[in-house]
């Protein structure tokens, strides 16, 4: 008898592991383990989706005639695989796992757990991505800089999706020029999907309450859905709701409004529950039956089968050296209401709230917001990559890492993104409403009450002329700071040393 491993974020019928096993002679395992729960304080809510996705996941294998032996959180002694492994399967004839989204997991994998149970220990590419094992370092070989729009039309071309022949559909590859409206609320905002909860999420939600009461966030406003027929809901209702005006408003933020018309999907493609290319289907279905536009289904796609497969491939190509990367010699702390939420930045003050009330926030939110303040502020990168790990739903190391460290942070050097990703607050007045309820004044960088994104970004600008200059997208930004007044701009970087010395206090 063979025993499959089958991981938290490894919850799909189309799984190697499955394919490589006898449903009738081998056995499943899944375990809710102490060490992946808490070597960082992932928040409750993300907590709680994984494990009663498990669950139910594990009731779905039953059904289709596996044997599985499940180990539930604070039913088992075992705080690491290696340990359960080690207790419970020394007679197994073999140990399978399809290859995991974690270094440090799979480092464990590869190095420790045939030797702590004696058992030799198969580990499976993993097919269920869309970009094929090995295509993405032969497309990067050679490359000494990576640009996600070249490696997603080879992924078009490769994939099919939204092509004629071997032209794009529409004449254009990309469509995102046209996906910067501010939200101005003539559009009305699509309805709000929710899940009624069944035994088991009732379960693992008081677990939850019981043994992680520490971590961040809240399991007020659990909306997640955990079962694989709920993830397939999740996606029709984006497909019907949301995709038309997807592409629209991508990139808008408004007061009290969490969602907009962003599809909630990504903790569900990155547990497994949903397949990428399925999705991908999906959207490019509405675009031909005339039910959402191309901007909005490029956009989408885009974000799947590009940036989705494209942080991947430099994930597994780069680690771990990857990790340790700070190219912009950061070193400071995260200010405290990253997880307190409480600050008079309302832009900040409305991103934390989402983030610690829904275990989410969109891709603006995280970027231009609350990743654009730590890089302006010049906050460690390994600080900032654990606070996003820890807070979202959807945050897998695989893709959590290069998302932040490398466009976030531009801790890289630039090798995922060709430009840091810094900007005033002027971008995030002209793409919300977030600056009319705030107390800080968008409109001026020197004052007492001037915005802190401006005189911290005209810092950033000053500090980094030697690293940025030289840099064809940004100079005319240094062309602009050279113009200003001398002593305009002592006094921006004056209001902003002032600032840095105790962002706590913001």
């Amino acid at each position: 008898m063979k025993i499959g491993i089958i991981l938290g974020d490894q919850l799909s019928l189309s799984l190697p592991t499955l394919a490589h096993l006898d449903k009738q002679r081998d056995r499943l395992v899944m375990a809710e383990l102490a060490d992946e729960a808490t070597y960082v304080k992932h928040h409750k809510q993300k907590i709680a989706l994984i494990f009663s996705a498990m669950r139910h996941f594990a009731t779905d294998l039953q059904q289709q005639g596996w044997q599985v032996d499940y180990y539930p959180y604070g039913e088992h002694r075992h705080r690491d695989f290696e340990s359960l492994l080690a207790d419970h399967y020394r007679e197994a004839q073999g140990i399978v796992v399809t290859h995991c989204g974690e270094y440090r997991l799979q480092q464990r994998i590869d190095q420790q757990w045939s030797a702590s149970c004696g058992v030799e220990v198969t580990c499976l590419d993993d097919t269920r991505f869309l970009c094929a094992p090995g295509f993405f370092p032969r497309w990067a070989a050679g490359k000494k800089q990576l640009r996600m729009e070249f490696f997603y039309r080879e992924m078009r071309r490769h994939t099919s999706l939204l092509m004629e022949g071997s032209e794009p559909v529409g004449g254009k590859w990309n469509f995102d020029s046209s996906n910067r409206q501010p939200y101005k609320g003539k559009t009305p905002l699509p309805p709000v999907l929710t899940f009624t909860r069944d035994a088991i999420d009732e379960q693992v939600l008081a677990l939850v309450a019981e043994h992680f009461a520490d971590h961040p966030g809240s399991l007020q406003h659990f909306q997640w859905g955990t079962t694989s027929r709920q993830a397939q809901q999740a996606l029709a209702h984006f497909i019907e709701h949301r995709l038309p005006c997807f592409g629209d408003y991508q990139d808008a933020m408004i007061t009290g409004e969490d969602t907009l018309f962003h599809s909630l999907l990504s903790p569900y493609l990155n547990l497994g529950l949903l397949d990428p290319m399925a999705v991908c289907q999906a959207a490019e279905q509405a675009y031909y039956d005339g039910d959402a536009p191309l901007n909005a289904v490029e956009g989408f796609i885009r974000q799947i089968l590009g940036w989705r497969e494209y942080v991947r491939g430099i994930y597994w190509l780069l680690m771990p050296d990857y990790a340790k990367e700070n190219r912009l010699g950061n070193h400071r702390p995260l200010p405290s209401y990253y997880w307190t939420g409480e600050t008079k930045m309302h832009c900040m003050a409305e991103c934390f709230r989402n983030t610690l009330e829904h275990a989410y926030a969109h891709h603006i939110q995280r970027l231009m917001v609350t990743g654009n303040f730590a890089l302006l502020l010049g906050v460690l990168p390994d600080a900032i990559c654990q606070w996003y790990l820890e807070v979202y739903a959807d945050a897998f190391d695989w893709v959590e890492l290069p998302n932040t460290l490398g466009m976030v942070m531009h801790a890289d050097g630039g090798y995922l993104g060709s430009k840091p990703y810094a900007a005033s607050g002027s971008y995030i007045n002209r793409m919300s409403d977030y600056c009319k309820h705030c107390q800080y004044d968008v409109k001026t960088a020197s004052e007492s009450d001037s915005c802190p994104f401006n005189s911290l970004y005209w810092h950033f600008i000053h500090r980094h002329r030697g690293q940025f200059s030289t840099n064809h997208r940004m100079k005319m930004i240094y062309r602009n700071l050279d113009r200003m007044d001398s002593d305009k701009v002592n006094a921006m970087l004056t209001r902003a040393e002032s600032l840095l010395a105790n962002p706590d206090l913001l």
